[in-house]
């Protein structure tokens, strides 16, 4: 590191729990961030201003104003630019020093596998089944770890799935193929609840890279936002899973 960036990354070094060495791997590190609306908005801008060296923007949709309301990575100016163009627009600013990639088409099979096997870290904010279970299994497959959330009305999830460990779940072990996609668009949301639940996977995200804490592996965290209310569940793996499950 420079003197700039000992400066820039101080509050961070002056952790025991991430000091020069995990900032250092923070800043070596690559994370592959999927869809940057209303959760990764956050989780793109607190990983950029904690230091992760690479970040890889995915994301097809462009942005709308009835986004502006909680997807906080875009502004009023760029209605109708792609959201990974105008997310990197907003990290550029905040960190020029962090190198940024933005994929502006929907990963097919073929660069969904090449994108997560070149990812330390993939994080998924995207909205839909189809999508999370097609991540999920790529990471299964390329041992990546996972960090998922998921937020609508006023309530929100976090969890993490890492199949580098042998015990852990992975997200098929959590939801049927054939559970049904609830929408923003068609139920709502408060702006501010995406807000924590990505601040979480971010967090999450920085934990799994300098190694420190307890992760939420195998851990799922349901939150009510309405009552402010937190509730834990355990994630046993199944061992019947399609996708992780023992032959």
């Amino acid at each position: 590191m420079n003197d700039e960036q000992l400066l820039r990354y101080s509050r961070q070094i002056m952790l025991p729990d991430v000091d020069i060495d995990g900032q250092e791997k923070l800043l070596a590190a690559r994370v592959l961030i999927i869809g940057l609306g209303g959760l990764g908005s956050p989780v793109a801008m607190y990983l950029a201003a904690a230091g992760i060296g690479h970040l890889v923007l995915a994301d097809f949709d462009t942005v709308d104003l009835t986004n502006l309301q909680r997807q906080i990575a875009h502004t009023s100016a760029r209605i109708g630019v792609n959201k990974a163009v105008s997310a990197a627009r907003s990290l550029r600013e905040l960190n020029p020093d962090i190198v940024l990639d933005c994929i502006e088409t929907i990963l097919d099979a073929e660069n969904l596998a090449e994108q997560i096997n070149h990812a330390d870290v993939v994080v998924d904010c995207t909205d839909n089944f189809a999508t999370r279970f097609a991540i999920n299994a790529v990471c299964v497959a390329a041992k990546v770890p996972l960090v998922s959330g998921a937020a609508i009305r006023l309530e929100g999830q976090v969890a993490v799935f890492d199949a580098r460990t042998e015990s852990s779940p992975c997200y098929r072990c959590l939801y049927e193929e054939d559970s049904d996609d609830a929408t923003c668009a068609a139920n709502g949301v408060l702006a501010p609840l995406v807000g924590i639940i990505g601040s979480m996977q971010a967090l999450e995200a920085i934990k799994l890279i300098c190694g420190f804490g307890t992760g939420l592996t195998g851990r799922l965290l349901l939150l009510d936002a309405r009552h402010m209310q937190w509730r834990e569940m355990k994630l046993p793996k199944d061992q019947q899973c399609p996708v992780c499950g023992t032959p």
